[in-house]
């Protein structure tokens, strides 16, 4: 009798289940990591593949599922298993329970597995970062180099295809090209991100930062912001258009003409429908819609990021709407700050898409 107590003392699993509990434990925990990974490889985590890199970064997430879901079974087994053999019992209230040594052995396995792991996890995470970073080979031809530009509370393209230079608020790229982006912001951290392209890297105040991808399925995606950079955060979004080679070199044509345009004549903004280019954005560049940002009662929109235009343009003449449009921070409506609104709609919107805002806010503004 005092010779199982003693054994018991020396191996707690011997007095309460023994070699039993364990192999319980073994049956559970790889009937539960079976499960776990095929529920991990059957979920559809991520939108649609859009780039070449997206392929290799899902295959990388599998990855991570395969390694890392038996180690959280492993351990939540024994944590429960635990639970359920050593919990207190009647009568063992004041008790401290059997003095226990450890096991060397098995602390050295628990330490050197995870460790091993862990190394060889970084240096695929490494060799796969290292390849999709790199560089296409000069036989596929130049790569594209647009210049990216986050600002509360949107996103602007800089093209500059055979020396002409435009700028856009929508992003096209060709499909099967090689692109660079060259990532900035003109005021606090955002972070360029593109979903379905899978990759995303922070636009950092002062530096450019930059990753390459090749679109590899047509389609529009949708660009946000992934970094928290203030009250407009969650409207500080665009589309990112993946186009054949073709359909692309008549959007450069389209861009590149429109931007040479000469101003239209007086009243050519009419043919503009002013109220759809206040709430859905549509232009030409692909604007930000004002009505993601202001309220006005006449387009239905309530706004919030930047003044009530109800109340900020009653009364204001034509001269003072435009200003507002092209330089925003030359009056600031009261309670808010400046550069909350993008300074480079000159840029993006043309001359009558311009003309066509400037009447149609003042004949509802204020109303």
């Amino acid at each position: 009798m005092g010779e199982e107590s003693a054994r018991a003392e020396a191996d707690p699993l011997s007095g309460r289940g023994g070699r039993r509990t364990i192999t319980q434990m073994v049956v559970v925990g790889l009937i539960a990591s079976v499960l776990g990974i095929a529920l991990g490889l059957i979920i559809d985590w991520f939108p649609t593949q859009g780039s070449k890199q997206a392929e290799k970064i899902d295959t990388f997430w599998d990855v991570l599922i395969i390694c890392s879901v038996p180690f959280f079974v492993l351990v939540t087994t024994v944590v429960l298993f635990s639970v359920k053999t050593f919990r207190m019992r009647p009568g063992e209230e004041h008790l401290d329970g059997p003095p226990i040594h450890g096991n060397t052995r098995l602390e050295v396995v628990w330490t050197a597995v995870p460790a091993i792991m862990l190394v060889a996890l970084c240096s695929y995470a490494y060799i796969t970062l290292h390849d999709i970073e790199k560089a296409p080979a000069a036989s596929l031809g130049p790569e594209r180099q647009i210049t990216v530009n986050g600002q509360q509370f949107t996103w602007t393209f800089d093209y500059d295809e055979g020396g002409k230079k435009f700028s856009s608020a929508q992003l096209y790229v060709p499909i099967g090209r090689s692109v660079k982006f060259n990532v900035k912001t003109k005021d606090v951290l955002h972070d360029f991100w593109v979903p379905a392209w899978r990759m995303k890297i922070d636009a950092v105040p002062g530096i450019t930062t930059d990753y390459r991808i090749t679109p590899t399925r047509a389609g529009t995606w949708p660009v946000v912001c992934a970094e928290l950079c203030g009250l407009g955060h969650a409207f500080m979004r665009q589309t990112a258009h993946v186009v054949p080679q073709a359909d692309f070199d008549k959007w450069v044509t389209k861009m590149t003409t429109r931007t040479a345009a000469p101003a239209p004549a007086a009243g050519g903004g009419a043919a503009v429908d002013a109220k759809a280019l206040f709430t859905q954005g549509e232009t030409t560049s692909g604007a930000t819609a004002c009505g993601a940002c202001h309220k006005l009662a006449d387009a239905g929109t309530a706004g919030g990021v930047g003044p009530d235009l109800d109340q900020a343009l009653k009364g204001k003449d034509a001269a003072f709407i435009k200003q507002s449009i092209v330089d925003p921070n030359a009056v600031i409506a009261k309670g808010f700050n400046a550069n909350i609104m993008p300074d480079n709609y000159a840029k993006l919107l043309s001359a009558d898409e311009i003309d066509a805002l400037v009447k149609y806010l003042g004949e509802v503004a204020g109303k």
